[in-house]
């Protein structure tokens, strides 16, 4: 399934460069967010296995990131990581929709094991993904449809398909999809390819296309 892929929301600009030296190095697939904006951009239009995010941030509260986030359904796990660390601002940060706090300064070691420890449970108990005529398991590369049969999917289509699934009533430009889908590639006719893949294995309706905007996943059957 490839590296991890993380959002690190930061706006020390030394400490950032620091966490995704340390990311990186430990196997992580880094995308970085400096200001409140853009990081509820990122977290809208891409893919991540973790978000570490701190709360001062410029142009828009890391909190306030977050509560917007899961507004739109985003459930991806979340370390929070601040200098208020005290038990109200804990209490709150957990409140308001992450899965874990830790206090500025930090222990390394200790960082990097609560991200491994979020990993794991997230992936015990990641939700199935509900996609038009069936449920999309990622772990297994396959929709299984309401009919009871089973469809298999290559890699990057089980990749679309799942970006499309986290993001069920947004339209994603083919920009978007390929820098989140396929990072490797730089032809936007690729998203193009495996949207056709996908409605050939699943039906038309899976994927909907929006003229001049790009494309959402299809209503539910």
């Amino acid at each position: 399934m490839g590296a991890p892929r993380v959002l690190v929301v930061e706006d020390d600009a030394r400490l950032l460069a620091m966490l995704t030296e340390l990311l990186e190095g430990a196997g992580y697939d880094v995308t970085v967010a400096r200001d409140g904006q853009r990081a509820l951009h990122e977290g809208l239009t891409g893919s991540f296995d973790l978000i570490l995010l701190d709360r001062g941030l410029p142009a828009l509260e890391g909190l306030d990131v977050l509560n917007r986030l899961r507004r739109t359904g985003i459930t991806t796990p979340t370390l929070v990581l601040s200098a208020l660390g005290n038990p109200a601002d804990r209490v709150e940060g957990l409140d308001r929709g992450a899965e874990d706090y830790l206090a500025k300064p930090f222990d390394v070691a200790e960082l990097l094991a609560r991200l491994r420890a979020l990993l794991r449970r997230h992936e015990q108990t990641a939700p199935a993904l509900r996609v038009p005529g069936g449920v999309l398991d990622v772990t297994v590369r396959g929709v299984q449809l309401d009919d009871g049969s089973e469809v298999a999917l290559s890699e990057r289509e089980c990749d679309l398909l799942e970006h499309l699934a986290r993001h069920p009533r947004q339209v994603l430009s083919r920009h978007e999809l390929l820098a989140a889908v396929f990072p490797d590639a730089d032809d936007q006719g690729v998203v193009d390819t495996y949207v056709h893949y996908l409605r050939r294995k699943l039906g038309r309706a899976t994927v909907q296309t929006v003229r001049g905007l790009g494309y959402r996943l299809g209503a539910p059957a």
